[in-house]
């Protein structure tokens, strides 16, 4: 006898429905006036019953036509996959999961670049009551071994042979690793073939014992220092996150226009800001394609194939756009043409954003006219490497300033600035709509708070914060929450309207000898965005005073030598080069203008190697791995103090 499936998890105003009425946060101020807490209610009512494996099956029963996903041909056209097409394919897969034995909780990991596939398996292993633990594909072996051994992932699916060469080269040390499979050989068409014989109704039965206080996936943190920790979050943090996000952002997952709604994941599922966006998109029922390559060539093919409406992105991604179009501009003769465009866009944004607020009356008529002729020539561009349609970017990752903010606002497209970590389930602030404070990263998500302890570190709390660390003794996880609050180990501040900025990392903080106290993030995130420069890292801890140590970003490198003839010239020789310092020079000085003299930087070395993950630099979410670069540049960094 069959078992009914549970009750449907969809939103309760899943169909058309108007913008949410925007309530500033609620806040409270200490004794000297100032804001040190803010809370925003939640937008969702929080769900009492099923999983995120439920939600295919809802989308099936209630708009089996509508296009849910999009899949990439080998023609280079996109094929939709409609919402009872995917419950299909989730339903097969779970059979097979079941067939191979695997009870409920078991864990299985997954190790690929985004991919539908990887989506499919996600959905198909909650279906089977599993829990999935995301690998960065670009692990080392130290690392793969850690997050298999420490989760007891029972299976691994990995992308291709390189990842299964990993993997297979740790399996004696893996006792627990019973599968391997390798998704590009049709390992999902083997276990749909194995589950052929199981029964519909075993799906069910495994749906139906799943609650949103089950834990949903294991996910690593990317470890900038030590070893990853397992963060375990249920389906229920997963439920606040995208139920309220999908409520607050309106325009972005509910489309408002005659365009539906759709987006391009690029970002790797293997990390939560990804991951999210997906279980909101199949929540949502907002249309999501895949992008498993970010080389720029590839990543503007796909872009420009798919159409989005919307984007999520780190800002590195939004500099490159704008770095590339400044150089396109260059190369053409227009440089002096696209700075006057940007200097217009950032005005226009920011005029747009003190109407909002009530403070300006909003773009004047020649700014609006001026606007309007830089449109076809620079800001269609823009918007045209996007894929012709975006109108929306949720950015988050890091803070992207002030200066892009406005830039993009003015040329047409909204940024969405959020704030979050893995054990927030990914955002827990967000620039709310038709209300932008533009260099913050917004108001706390519907449903969460925000507190400034007397330290300055910023403490979280709500549906979607996790409980603990997974404990692999144990089997569970050991909570951590403090009274429900979450400390962040982040910096930052609230102003008196309640919107949060991050000022940097609390273990960052930089003692200059002096005793000056130097947060290097705000230092770091101005240089990055100059196109000449990849990665920055600030150093002067116990030293008298502030130095930099600087890399070169290849695309803007290559664009440098190509206008000043120097396509030859090694890069050992170009990190020495004079011309090419004055120019960094003067990006440091803008850098030193936005701080005291205590602060700046006195000196920079620039390096003829880069920070990579690879080389072991930066985190897979790139990340300073600060220990390891100041360990090897230690010479480099005793030269700068010996001038």
């Amino acid at each position: 006898m069959s078992t009914p499936p549970a009750p449907s998890t969809s939103p309760a105003n899943a169909g058309p429905a108007a913008l949410p009425v925007l309530v500033p946060p609620l806040t409270l101020r200490d004794a000297a006036g100032r804001v040190r807490e803010a809370s925003v209610p939640a937008f969702a009512p929080p769900v009492r019953h099923g999983s995120l494996a439920d939600i295919p099956f809802d989308n099936a029963r209630e708009a089996p036509a509508d296009a849910v996903l999009s899949r990439k041909q080998e023609d280079g056209g996109w094929r939709d996959v409609t919402a009872r097409e995917f419950a299909d394919e989730v339903r097969a897969v779970a059979k097979g999961l079941i067939a191979e034995g695997f009870q409920p909780g078991a864990r299985i990991a997954i190790m690929s670049r985004t991919t539908y596939e990887w989506t499919l398996l996600d959905f198909a292993a909650w279906a089977a009551a599993l829990v999935t633990v995301p690998v960065y594909p670009t692990s080392s072996a130290y690392q793969v071994r850690w997050i298999l051994q420490d989760s007891g992932a029972q299976a691994c699916a990995v992308e291709g042979k390189e990842q299964a060469r990993i993997v297979s080269q740790e399996r004696k040390e893996l006792g627990g690793l019973a599968h391997l499979w390798q998704l590009d050989t049709g390992a999902l068409g083997r276990l749909k073939a194995a589950g052929a014989g199981v029964p519909d109704a075993a799906v069910d039965e495994r749906r139906a014992l799943l609650s949103p206080d089950n834990a949903a996936t294991l996910i690593y943190t990317s470890g900038t220092t030590g070893r990853p920790k397992g963060c375990v979050l249920t389906h229920g943090n997963f439920f606040a996150e995208v139920d309220n996000a999908i409520e607050l952002l309106h325009p972005v997952f509910k489309s408002v226009s005659r365009y539906p709604a759709s987006t391009l994941l690029f970002l790797p599922l293997s990390h939560v800001f990804g991951r999210m966006v997906a279980v909101g998109c199949l929540r949502a029922r907002v249309r999501l394609g895949h992008a498993p390559s970010i080389r720029t060539e590839d990543l503007l093919e796909d872009l420009a194939g798919f159409k989005p409406s919307f984007l999520l992105a780190i800002p590195y991604v939004l500099e490159k756009v704008f770095n590339t179009g400044r150089a396109t501009a260059e190369k053409m003769g227009r440089a002096s043409s696209f700075d006057r465009a940007a200097g217009i866009a950032q005005r226009y944004g920011q005029a747009v954003e003190a109407a909002e607020h009530g403070t300006g009356p909003g773009p004047g008529r020649a700014l609006r006219m001026a606007r309007a002729l830089y449109d076809p020539l620079v800001y269609r561009r823009i918007r045209a490497a996007l894929g012709g349609h975006v109108r929306y970017v949720i950015c988050g990752g890091s803070p992207l300033g002030r200066r892009l903010a406005s830039f993009y606002a003015g040329a047409g497209i909204e940024i969405f600035e959020g704030y979050g970590l893995t054990e927030t389930t990914a955002a827990h602030t967000v620039t709310p709509p038709l209300k932008p404070r533009l260099g913050t990263v917004g108001w706390p998500l519907p449903g969460g708070a925000v507190r400034i302890a007397d330290d300055g570190e910023v403490m979280l709390r709500g549906g979607q914060v996790f409980h603990g660390y997974w404990d692999a003794r144990r089997g569970a996880s050991v909570p951590v929450l403090d009274d429900g609050w979450f400390a962040t180990g982040d910096l930052g501040a609230l102003d008196d309207d309640g919107y949060l900025t991050i000022t940097g990392r609390k273990k960052d903080i930089i003692i200059t000898s002096g005793g000056k106290n130097v947060v290097p993030a705000p230092l770091e995130d101005w240089l990055r965005a100059h196109p000449l420069v990849g990665q920055c890292m600030v150093v002067g801890d116990n030293r008298s005073f502030i130095t930099a140590l600087i890399t070169l970003d290849e695309d803007g490198l290559a664009h440098w030598r190509q206008m000043k003839k120097k396509r030859g010239v090694p890069i050992r020789e170009l990190s020495h080069d004079p011309e090419l310092l004055e120019t960094i020079q003067h990006a440091v000085d803008e850098a030193n203008s936005s701080v005291s003299r205590a602060e700046s930087i006195r000196r920079f070395t620039v390096l003829p190697v880069g920070f990579t993950e690879e080389n072991g630099r930066l985190t897979p979410s790139l990340k300073l791995k600060r220990d390891v670069v100041a360990r090897d540049f230690a010479a480099e960094i005793e030269e700068m103090y010996r001038k």
